[in-house]
């Protein structure tokens, strides 16, 4: 039962057109704002943009609401709807905001390069193809505009988009990358830090094993010579001493097979075996002075009284923490100046172990050491309800410091460490409350910044372009001459513009009597306060005049036609 029910979640987001790969639900809600708001980039384009749009009479809203659609399934089918709306882009430019939130969210989500620069090339040349096909008939000017104007709009709303949302793209796999291997190093460390405790454990129990089974041989053994010592004096006492002597052996043998499900007892206590003796103040003065022996400068100090009195697992801690730091500044930071305080009071035991910067940098193999020595002492301080701090000082050495209680009482060594997170190591997600609030601020702010610069740049653009349309664009060998047809006029010149006839009425030369209609292309070409017109004028579609003339400036803005007429005097 549980097992089909992953496959269920993951089939889910599938059947919404507006989730994206791994999202649940169907998003109805971030959908009907993504709407609204694609709708008022619409509008806020068309406000700059309404001279191309409005050559397209009634279909430019109906265009308008393909884009808004496209731009809402773009987490589903990024690919269709880049590619749509670049196309669209071609003919109504005011969806190239859409297009290029959703070039942006299609880089960002492929993951394949090939697969992203296909589509980003691919919606370009859309865009392009189709703006060279409809700028002619939607009368913007030549091809050679509308190649123009297309390759202007598919860099600034395709191709910038969409390198950024790449560049987002890669961020966020590197990142999802760098999460997992964090999980998995903090897994790693879990893991080393747990068989540490282990192993301390174990050792814990060896060092048991050998001071309770010498206890165990030594009360084997007297009950043997008590038994031998009985056997004619007092023959009743002698089987008492026989069940002391079984006993003491069974007892033995029972504690080798309890200590045995430890696996193979670890006996590393040193380079001497475990006696009464270890831990106690000559026990240290000898670890010390095996490292003077080998060029180490140690500094031992010893305040009060010496620790032969106290229990032997307090004893082998004190031992284990001084070994230990010792090993650790051998192999890290050979020739390092070296403290050992051992202060025992009547309540506690403090042990201080203090290096310094070593003469000489470590060699790089050594690397920084993997830590589970601290871990075990850690684990063997907490037994004893004690503490164990390592860290380093601020002059860049390294200090051990662990205190134990003098007498940490009977069962002490049987209690708990201190708490300690056997789960499964936490891995920094994108986390709920005030955190994943202000991300998702953040990228909405970036966002609609974004789209401001995307913004800036199309228009800028766009008017570069529209401006030298005339001056460019409309440039063509072939150059009007009487007889010529008015569509073949038409492509060669810039299209008839309402300022230009508004301008020549009145002041123009008369028509000729069988013109049927005439044209007067844009002009901005201006001498001496007057502005230079040229008029074509047609018999039956056929070119029957040229007149140029000129008509002086007016400096309050005439009022003019409605926008696209084309009605001739």
């Amino acid at each position: 039962m549980s097992s089909s029910a992953p496959p269920a979640s993951e089939n889910r987001p599938s059947r919404s057109p507006f989730a994206g790969p791994g999202e649940q639900g169907r998003q109805l809600w971030r959908a009907a704002g993504e709407a609204v708001l694609a709708g008022a980039l619409v509008l806020l384009t068309y406000q700059g943009e309404s001279w191309i749009e409005a050559r397209l009479t009634g279909g430019a809203p109906a265009l308008a609401l393909v884009g808004v659609a496209l731009v809402l399934v773009r987490r589903r089918f990024p690919v269709a709807s880049v590619l749509g709306l670049a196309a669209l882009m071609g003919a109504v430019p005011v969806v190239a905001l859409l297009t290029a939130v959703a070039a942006y969210t299609a880089a960002r989500q492929l993951e394949t390069p090939r697969r992203r620069a296909g589509l980003l090339l691919g919606a370009a040349a859309s865009a392009m193809a189709v703006c060279v096909v409809a700028a002619p008939h939607l009368e913007l000017g030549s091809s050679l505009f509308g190649l123009a104007l297309s390759a202007v709009l598919a860099v600034i709303t395709v191709v910038v988009p969409g390198l950024v949302g790449i560049a987002a793209g890669q961020q966020d796999r590197l990142l999802r990358a760098l999460r997992e291997r964090t999980a998995a190093a903090e897994e790693a460390q879990r893991l080393a830090d747990s068989e540490s405790r282990v192993r301390e454990r174990s050792r814990i129990a060896a060092e048991m094993h050998d001071l309770v089974g010498h206890r165990l041989s030594l009360v084997s053994l007297h009950a043997g010579g008590l038994e031998m010592a009985l056997l004619k004096e007092a023959p009743g006492l002698r089987d008492e001493a026989a069940v002391v002597g079984r006993a003491a052996r069974d007892a033995m043998q029972e504690l080798r097979e309890v200590l045995g499900v430890l696996g193979p007892l670890g006996r590393d206590t040193g380079t001497d075996a475990l006696t009464d003796a270890t831990g106690t103040r000559a026990d240290i003065e000898a670890l010390v002075e095996e490292s003077r022996g080998v060029g180490i400068p140690v500094e031992f100090c010893w305040e009060g009284q010496d620790l032969d009195a106290r229990p032997a697992r307090v004893r082998r801690a004190v031992h284990r923490v001084v070994r230990e730091s010792l090993t650790n500044v051998h192999r890290y930071a050979t020739g390092a100046h070296v403290t050992v305080v051992v202060r025992h009071t009547d309540e506690r035991v403090e042990v201080r172990v203090r290096n310094g910067v070593p003469p000489v940098p470590p060699a790089a193999a050594t690397g920084l050491g993997s830590g589970r020595g601290l871990t075990g002492l850690r684990e063997r301080v907490a037994l004893l309800n004690g503490s164990l701090e390592a860290h380093r000082t601020p002059g860049g050495g390294f200090a051990v410091t662990a205190g134990l209680p003098a007498d940490p009482g009977p069962g002490a060594e049987t209690a708990e460490a201190a708490p300690y997170d056997d789960g499964p190591a936490a891995v920094d997600e994108p986390g709920s409350g005030l955190s994943a609030f202000q991300r998702r601020l953040a990228g909405a702010v970036t966002g609609l910044l974004g789209l401001a610069g995307v913004g800036l740049m199309m228009l800028f653009g766009v008017l570069l372009v529209s401006h030298s349309r005339y001056d460019l664009a409309y440039q063509s060998p072939e150059k009007p001459r009487l007889g010529m047809a008015k569509e073949r006029v038409q492509r060669a010149v810039a299209p008839d513009d309402d300022m230009a006839r508004a301008a020549a009425a009145g002041r123009e030369p008369p028509r000729p009597g069988s013109a049927t209609g005439c044209l007067y292309p844009y002009t901005d070409r201006a001498e001496g306060g007057r502005l230079k017109i040229v008029r074509y004028c047609f018999r039956s579609d056929t070119l029957i005049a040229i007149d140029r003339f000129s008509v002086p400036i007016v400096t309050e803005k005439a009022t003019e036609p409605p926008h696209g007429s084309r009605k001739h005097d």
